[in-house]
């Protein structure tokens, strides 16, 4: 028997006992993911989504700015894993270069650009095109994804260019694009009181300035930063670093086991 049992402890509590102890000193693994921060202008993906008209998204801006262009940014890069983030009200100008996932790339022969406001995120994922972190960029080898809200009122049908003789279909699905941060002045929505600002009866649970300059008076915190709420990643593929092995313990407490049986 052990010099540390006693004799009212079963083989298996003893064992228990001592892995749980010695695990207390192992490094602390942190599962923390850091925010990306990214530069005022750069290149991006592009997809888009449906949002209804008059939809109050993620960050609680007002219904009326559907009536606008409004795009749902990368989760990691928003800033929150829910509610609203310090993306929220920011507004960017997306300029489209070429199609991603097609063969060949189609490059446009117009350019085509629009001005959107973020009112929404696009939530963290194992795969997809809001998957990026601070670890490693999406599939097209970006940190950031603009999931533009279209069909929408304010963007015309044929905002995207196509070729269908060519490629047999219109739409691609993922832009490479680039973008520039810029004022909201620049923002169609930005002349319609309505249009700007978060909704009165949310409260604290709504943050979507008209023209976030990154001052901490007119951007939004972190929602989930705030209140103590980690990033979802159920999903998203991250594992134990490959440095704290599990095998010196399971051996261990093999020899243990045999010791007290």
């Amino acid at each position: 028997m052990l010099p540390w049992s006693n004799s009212s402890a079963t083989p298996l509590s003893q064992l228990l006992s001592f892995i749980f102890t010695f695990l207390s000193f192992l490094p602390r693994i942190s599962w923390a993911l850091d925010w990306i921060d990214y530069s005022p202008d750069g290149f991006a993906t592009m997809t888009h989504y449906s949002l209804p008209e008059n939809f109050i998204a993620a960050c609680g801006c007002t219904s009326t700015s559907t009536n606008y262009p409004t795009a749902a940014m990368n989760q990691m890069a928003y800033g929150s894993s829910t509610s609203y983030g310090p993306a929220c009200g920011q507004c960017f100008n997306l300029t489209l270069l070429n199609s991603f996932l097609s063969n060949p790339p189609f490059y446009p022969n117009v350019t085509k650009s629009v001005v959107i406001k973020i009112t929404d995120l696009c939530p963290l994922s194992h795969s997809g095109w809001c998957n990026a972190t601070t670890h490693g960029p999406n599939a097209a080898g970006h940190y950031l994804n603009f999931d533009l809200a279209w069909p929408s009122s304010s963007i015309p049908n044929d905002f995207f260019p196509s070729n269908e003789p060519f490629y047999g279909y219109t739409d691609f699905g993922v832009w490479n694009i680039s973008y520039q941060s810029v004022s909201c002045t620049n923002w169609e929505g930005w002349n319609h009181a309505a249009a700007l600002g978060s909704v009165a009866n949310l409260g604290y649970s709504a943050c979507c300035p008209g023209n976030p300059t990154g001052n901490t008076n007119d951007t939004c915190p972190s929602y989930s930063d705030n209140n103590g709420i980690p990033p979802d990643t159920q999903t998203s593929g991250f594992a134990i670093s490959s440095s704290i092995s599990f095998l010196p313990i399971v051996t261990l407490a093999v020899s243990l086991l045999s010791h007290m049986l």
